[in-house]
């Protein structure tokens, strides 16, 4: 199977693929979830693999609008405990190190750690297993990366300090991604939509109503700005249930009540 995945070996993506399709699979690496929908439509790509949010962090908005924009299905979801680690060459110490670089999303969950370290600047870069990557091609010595073990393995860095993320029950969740001509199965047990309410008071509302009337759980709801209308917002949410039927009424009944309704996956809960 070939999977795209933001990131290159060594990367949390790259975990994530081989904990949900196994390590018989062939990956291709990106360096910008931009670039990722087009694998799939031009068929590089069988599924792709993309984070949505944080536990720390939030939600990554920008993917909610790429998933959005390009048509993208989501056929699965995984959770992935997140464990950063400080790795440089060998040899080094934490006391060697003036520069770390990393994902902004990384150095955002650690950043309480470098508070005892003033003399390291922490500078963003585009993945994590990249730095790791470089440091070792290039043999940078004063320079850290915070990454995954897998990729201090991968690069034969040395680990100089374990678990730095600010909150250790850290975790980020993943989307599997496939192109729209995606079948989905009445065996789901999960759902995230995009809908677009009217201006009335209390519309969202009614829509949260609808749901909790037909048993649906909702797990998590996002706003978005809508581009090409200031001031008007586009709600994605996730959520879950015991009946299809009860999801599909639902469905059904949230369709005369809204603007716009899209819906973008149904898939089977993944395990947190």
């Amino acid at each position: 199977m070939k999977v795209a995945i933001q990131g290159i070996k060594g990367s949390f993506h790259h975990i994530v693929a081989e904990q949900y399709f196994g390590q018989n699979i062939e990956l291709l690496e990106c360096l910008s979830f931009s670039e990722m929908p087009d694998l799939l439509h031009n068929k590089t790509a069988e599924v792709v693999i993309m984070a949505i949010e944080n536990s720390i962090a939030g939600a990554i908005l920008p993917n909610y609008a790429l998933i959005d924009e390009h048509h993208l299905t989501i056929c699965g979801e995984h959770h992935l405990p997140i464990h950063h680690h400080l790795m440089g060459l060998k040899g080094q110490n934490i006391d060697n190190i003036k520069e770390v670089y990393s994902h902004p999303m990384a150095l955002l969950q650690c950043h309480k750690y470098f508070k005892q370290y003033p003399h390291i600047k922490l500078i963003e870069d585009k993945d994590t297993a990249v730095v790791a990557q470089r440091i070792q091609e290039k043999k940078l010595e004063g320079v850290g990366a915070i990454a995954s073990d897998l990729a201090a393995k991968t690069y034969g860095l040395e680990i100089l300090a374990s678990e730095i993320q600010t909150i250790k029950e850290n975790a980020t969740r993943f989307f599997i991604l496939t192109n729209s001509s995606t079948k989905n199965s009445v065996s789901a047990n999960k759902a995230s939509i995009k809908f677009i309410t009217g201006h009335d008071a209390g519309s969202l509302a009614e829509i949260l109503t609808i749901l909790a009337k037909h048993q649906l759980n909702l797990s998590k709801i996002q706003s978005m700005p809508v581009i090409e209308t200031p001031w008007k917002y586009a709600f994605f949410a996730d959520f879950t249930f015991d009946s299809y039927a009860d999801y599909y009424d639902a469905i059904n009944e949230i369709k005369g009540k809204v603007e716009t309704l899209k819906i973008l996956g149904e898939y089977n809960k993944g395990k947190r």
